[in-house]
């Protein structure tokens, strides 16, 4: 293969990669998505509930580029999330700028009972691949994630 070929192959590779990740993120976000729906709250509020069920208070500002949405939609999601009694604000002892997104024990009960399950419905989403697989295309997503984020 000559240099002109195979670099119009890489080329042509790297059209194909792009497109079969795209299509594969919409299944499995669709998917995902309908297991959330069935919760009576939409993925973005999911996102923000399951952060701070997870990593406990979170400043209301960094909650954004946690879970990749713009920080302009972040104040309406955590208002959506506190009148449902999900979540509260609290201020930050620290730094009276900030201010921290709590869960409610009303919020830390749904949590309790849905995330299981949404976890299970990941895994069968997942089930198409081995544990192998699955290690490997993480550090393939993450090696091409900080390359293009380098570039």
């Amino acid at each position: 293969m000559t240099n002109k070929n195979q670099e119009s192959y890489e080329e042509y590779l790297s059209l194909k990669a792009f497109v079969v990740l795209t299509r594969a993120l919409q299944s499995i976000k669709s998917r995902a998505e309908e297991d959330i729906k069935h919760l009576g709250l939409n993925p973005t509020e999911f996102a923000v509930l399951e952060l701070i069920y997870s990593k406990g208070d979170q400043p209301i500002q960094k909650i954004g580029e946690k879970i990749l949405i713009a920080s302009s939609s972040i104040t309406y999601v955590v208002d959506k999330l506190e009148k449902k009694n999900l979540i509260k604000r609290k201020p930050c002892p620290k730094d009276r700028r900030v201010t921290h997104a709590a869960i409610t024990a009303e919020g830390t009960e749904l949590m309790d009972q849905v995330f299981p399950k949404h976890r299970n419905a990941l895994k069968e989403i997942f089930s198409g691949l081995g544990i192998k697989e699955k290690e490997d295309l993480i550090d393939q997503l993450k090696k091409l994630g900080y390359h293009a984020q380098n570039m």
